[in-house]
């Protein structure tokens, strides 16, 4: 089958890999319809992490059932189904908990699996024709016959669902005022899922103007934090006052003000966003922090960064009472609830999706989604 193999950092290519098989009898065998570049494949695809040449990368996937292991019993050949990217058991303690994300099966000595991701384990990932999936009962989500909501569907693998777990971290509530750091496919994610929650103000807060043009159609008050502090300006808009809860959707790549918005070079500071939700959410709230955070970046900005040994103002964080909640997402938490707001048109994710294309130009998209360029926001490839 044709798939997208990392090559080296800044190049992946769309080569011949071997088909997957069952090869366990709770597995099944998926034929890919749609499979999302997310932003967490650059991390990979700049060299930002361990990542050896010959990963295929993805792990926002769904499809049709095309082959199904003899202990397979709710799902079917010809289902159409999503897949979480948490890859989990069903049945350790944690999958047990609800915390799917941190499943101690399937990736030996570590609690998480994901497919198509460095230190993940050995799942194949799903910018492929095909794919296998483990515990297939458990991790295959089932949607409608067909191919309506397909692009919304897409976004239930991770994006939509990690963007609900932060304000979910955050414990958003009716009526509260919210500010989004980060307004890439998660961030934009998070605000609606806070507009979602009746949040009455939600900010979103970035510098690429096509994602702040994107965050204002769903009624969020974009601000670019390349004109100033954007404390300073979230506080003008509320007569000085701060926010109730902050999302930080960005994570350890964070840049300063200045830095390019689209292709050139950013100045990194990665414990800005986390200073400046500090900063800003008001005592006695909370902050929600989905930006994916790692304990070993070869790229970081000095020694302490490539720990992931971060300084944060963490003084004014006690002072103020503030809680705060971190991890990746337990999709299977969330998906089954988004996915039946979305048949009842009460939510409509893909308004992120900017590009949808053919397996065979993922290495060009990847180019541009890295560099920001031509609006690419949210890149899905259809095999």
């Amino acid at each position: 089958m044709k798939a997208v193999v990392y090559k080296k950092p800044f190049e992946v290519a769309v080569e011949t890999v071997p088909d997957p098989q069952i090869g366990h009898p709770n597995d099944a065998i998926v034929k890919i319809t749609s499979s999302c570049i997310c932003g967490s494949d650059l991390h990979m695809y700049e060299g930002r992490t361990a990542a050896e040449p010959g990963i295929v990368f993805g792990h926002e996937n769904m499809g049709v059932i095309v082959e199904i292991g003899s202990a397979v019993k709710d799902r079917k050949v010809g289902d159409r189904v999503v897949m979480p990217f948490n890859v989990a058991c069903g049945f350790c303690k944690n999958c047990l908990g609800g915390y799917t994300g941190f499943c101690t099966t399937v990736n030996p000595g570590f609690a998480g699996g994901a497919y198509g991701y460095v230190s993940m384990g050995p799942w194949v990932g799903g910018q492929a024709e095909l794919m296998q999936v483990p515990f297939a009962d458990f991790n295959c989500l089932p949607l409608p016959e067909g191919t309506d909501y397909e692009a919304d569907f897409a976004l239930l693998a991770d994006i939509f669902p990690t963007g609900y777990h932060g304000t979910e971290l955050a414990g958003v509530t009716p009526g509260e005022r919210v500010a989004v750091f980060g307004a890439g496919p998660v961030g934009l994610m998070a605000a609606y899922s806070a507009v979602l929650r009746g949040a009455s103000t939600v900010f979103s807060v970035d510098h690429v103007q096509e994602r702040l043009d994107k965050a204002a159609e769903i009624g969020a008050i974009p601000i670019n934090y390349d004109d100033s502090n954007p404390v300073d300006q979230i506080k003008s808009h509320l007569d000085g006052d701060g926010v109730d809860k902050g999302i930080d959707a960005v994570g350890y790549q964070a840049t300063s003000a200045g830095s390019s918005a689209a292709g050139g070079e950013q100045d990194e500071v990665p414990n800005i966003v986390l200073n400046q939700l500090i900063d800003v959410v008001n005592p006695t709230g909370a902050l929600g922090i989905p930006g994916l955070y790692v304990p070993s970046d070869p790229g970081g900005v000095d020694e302490r960064a490539k720990h992931g040994a971060l300084a944060i103002n963490f003084g004014q964080l006690f002072e103020k009472g503030l809680r705060l909640g971190t991890g990746q997402c337990n999709v299977k938490q969330y998906n089954a609830h988004l996915r039946d707001l979305i048949i009842a048109d009460r939510a409509k994710p893909s308004f992120v999706v900017s590009h949808e294309i053919a397996l065979d130009e993922a290495p060009a998209a990847y180019k541009k989604f890295d560099r920001r360029e031509d609006g690419y926001t949210k890149v899905i490839l259809h095999p």
